[in-house]
């Protein structure tokens, strides 16, 4: 079987497949993530997702067969408090997850009521519209703690060698008070950091990544770090890819 990427992505303004004005704001946003799923190796035989979405005191991992749903937005219209995204859960690789994360000193609870959140089935409703893809979220540490994240990251990166495509879930820029043009240059300026760091080697990728907060306008894209902490499950499951 070949080994997966991970992934740490953008899943842009609440349920925006669903509402066609939003829908056209994040066209380039759907064209990558279409793209993102023909360029992998092979179809997943499951996907992991890290969502900014769900945290809890200590990691939590969704078990339930059919997973239900999380609207946890606000503002929309009616009928986007009605979609369902269907895909089935897989208590089986909850318990291999749990298994991997135990075996790295990380506790660990399964959860059999966490629904999926729109951090989740967004992205998932481009890339597997059918929702025939088992899907499993992985909640994050509400302590925000990079090198935390990390640990439960590299303690997942062998299901990568067994068809399970992991992924983040976030935004590279997430202030909420200041989604206006007055975000440009702080976004444009992380992102940039953002990606050099990422082209780096490993040893010096992780040290940058940990120390984020010195990166240009990083508390400015962040003043509360739930939409970047996925990156470091998503990096810490690759750690030594180049």
């Amino acid at each position: 079987m070949t080994k997966m990427p991970t992934f740490y992505i953008s899943h842009g303004g609440g349920p925006w497949p669903w509402v066609p004005q939003l829908r056209a704001i994040f066209k380039n946003l759907e064209v990558s993530f279409v793209q993102m799923e023909e360029d992998l190796p092979e179809r997943p035989k499951a996907v992991v997702m890290i969502s900014g979405h769900w945290e809890a005191d200590q990691v939590r991992v969704m078990s339930s067969d059919a997973p239900t749903m999380e609207y946890d937005y606000s503002g929309f219209p009616p009928e986007t408090y009605q979609i369902r995204y269907g895909a089935p859960g897989d208590p089986a690789l909850a318990e291999r997850i749990i298994g991997l994360l135990a075996g790295a000193g990380i506790s660990t609870t399964p959860d059999p009521t966490q629904g999926y959140d729109h951090g989740t089935f967004v992205p998932m409703q481009i890339m597997y519209p059918d929702a025939d893809v088992p899907l499993i979220q992985v909640s994050m540490l509400s302590s925000y703690d990079p090198a935390k994240h990390f640990e439960i990251g590299r303690a997942l990166a062998p299901l990568r060698d067994e068809g399970v495509l992991i992924i983040g879930s976030g935004l590279s820029y997430h202030n909420m008070s200041k989604m206006n043009p007055a975000a440009k240059v702080p976004s444009a300026g992380f992102d940039a950091w953002l990606g050099e760091t990422l082209a780096k080697a490993p040893e010096a990728r992780t040290a940058d990544l940990l120390n984020w907060e010195s990166a240009p306008y990083a508390r400015e894209c962040h003043v509360k770090e739930d939409h970047w902490v996925p990156i470091y499950v998503a990096v810490g499951a690759a750690e030594q890819a180049t």
